[in-house]
């Protein structure tokens, strides 16, 4: 590859002034609203953006980038130089992206991660042309682990460089409309609101909020069903746009992900950097035998999906899990294991306590100030303590050589599997009841993503099986050969 020293597209210059605006976008608004009557404000107004396009122009033209001699040379800054050496052999993995933007341009913004990890990319092409994003990625990809792209019709076939599996048109929609994207829609909504409300007038907001309360129980009930349809058809919407095309492709040591419409995503992952491997059934997933897969990768600053892993796979049969993972990631096959230690009968009490209590303080507050309502509590503790149950039920381990498999619930269902080699720390806690009843909570630790460490709890096991994982533990992480003892499931 010519080693000349070259920009990126101008494209960048108009991605620079957008980062830039939307860092002040709030005090912009804020000096409009106190200010807007000053005939001097428009005009700092504009001084103050020409500014900010000058120095984004600027930005661009001195920003520089070079490959010469399996090394990729980055100078920027505009007064102040900055320059950085990535050299071919730090480079844990390359992921092109593209935007909307990107895409009309026919462009990729090129992320470059090391294993030095961290919050963002070691280096960032923001905007370069296709050819050269993936010349780049060519350049500095290990020998023998070429990708082709492969046009697929069906859910798996197999590819001439390697394995590759896609989702289907069915899939994807499936994948959408049991998604669950609605408490993340939300949130993003309430977040919106809260930040915005201080702009409300207040007679509007006084008025909105006496008609609110005047409604009647059932079409306030009503109005929040159309809401929350709303807000499940953007998730379904969400899902599908971000999916698109998904397509996952082993190539020699690495696993090499396409995906999205509108904001495309190509991902590398060097196998040798998955710390543990997950699967995920959501309550709307779970009836139908649908899960998503995921993986922990060290030190990776890609963008994340099922609660910020790297989603392997977005949606599989429960059943077809094994031969994914035989096919991709053997050492990780164990994952669709269903044998499990299950928990003890007195640990129940602990777990309906914890999916509670936090209602119950709230209810008691309801009781006081509107008795009224304290009969539309009842279905939300019965569920609450129905989750608390499942919680109990479904939590477990198994351990089988190397390898140790973790299933607990939050409200999806999650198992997890780690190899002894990747664990970091166990920790084991015992409080004053715990000794009492001979119960322990123990938590592995491994390295997440960004660098930070990632921890998976087992809460209320037998102290006899907290031993069992203890001298597990010890035993890999002193490199002795490891024992069958406490692998099997509870009889």
């Amino acid at each position: 590859m010519s080693n000349k020293v070259r920009r990126l597209h101008p494209v960048a210059i108009l991605f620079k002034l957008a980062k830039s605006l939307k860092e002040i976008i709030f005090y912009i608004i804020i000096s409009f609203l106190t200010l807007r009557d000053n005939g001097f404000f428009l005009l700092g107004l504009s001084i103050f953006l020409s500014i900010l396009l000058i120095h984004s122009i600027l930005s661009w033209y001195r920003f520089t980038y070079r490959i010469k001699e399996d090394e990729l040379q980055i100078n920027e800054g505009i007064f102040i130089r900055k320059k950085r050496y990535i050299s071919k052999n730090r480079i844990q993995s390359i992921n092109l992206t593209e935007n909307v933007v990107h895409q009309l341009f026919r462009l990729v913004n090129v992320q470059i991660e090391t294993a030095s990890g961290g919050n963002d990319a070691e280096a960032n092409l923001k905007a370069v042309n296709r050819e050269e994003g993936h010349r780049i990625r060519e350049a500095f990809k290990s020998k023998g682990n070429e990708i082709t792209d492969v046009e697929l019709l069906t859910d798996y076939e197999e590819g001439e460089k390697g394995s590759v599996y896609t989702i289907s048109a069915n899939r994807l929609f499936i994948a959408g409309t049991t998604s669950g994207s609605l408490g993340v829609l939300l949130a993003i909504i309430g977040f919106l609101v809260s930040e915005f409300a201080q702009f409300i007038p207040d007679g509007l907001y006084d008025s909105v909020v006496t008609w609110i309360v005047g409604l009647s129980i059932m079409l306030m009930i009503g109005f929040v069903i159309i809401i929350l349809i709303f807000f499940w058809v953007l998730g379904v919407v969400g899902t599908i746009l971000k999916y698109w095309k998904f397509t996952i492709t082993k190539t020699g040591d690495e696993l090499y992900i396409k995906r999205g419409l509108l904001d495309k995503k190509q991902t590398t992952i060097p196998i040798h950097r998955i710390q543990a491997v997950g699967l995920k059934e959501g309550l709307l997933r779970q009836p139908f035998g649908f899960v998503t897969l995921y993986v922990e990768v060290a030190g990776s600053a890609i963008e994340k999906g099922e609660d910020y892993s790297t989603v392997l796979f977005p949606i599989l049969k429960k059943g077809e899990v094994q031969a994914f993972l035989m096919d991709l990631l053997p050492e990780y096959s164990l994952l669709s294991n269903e044998e499990m230690k299950s928990l003890p009968k007195r640990s129940l009490k602990y777990y309906l306590i914890r999916s509670t209590i936090l209602f119950l303080l709230i209810g008691l507050a309801v009781l006081y100030f509107v008795p009224a309502l304290s009969w539309y509590l009842i279905p939300f503790f019965l569920l609450l303590l129905l989750l608390g149950y499942f919680r109990y039920k479904d939590a477990g381990f198994y351990i089988e050589g190397q390898h140790l498999l973790i299933r607990f619930r939050r409200l999806s269902k999650t198992t997890i599997l780690l190899p002894a080699r990747r664990i970091q720390a166990m920790e084991n806690k015992q409080h004053f009841f715990h000794k009492k009843e001979l119960l322990e909570t123990i938590m592995f630790s491994i390295i997440g993503g960004q660098g930070m460490g990632k921890h998976y709890k087992l809460k209320e096991i037998e102290t006899t099986d907290a031993e069992v994982l203890r001298k597990w533990f010890s035993n890999h992480k002193n490199n002795k050969k490891p024992g069958s003892a406490g692998a099997g499931p509870k009889k």
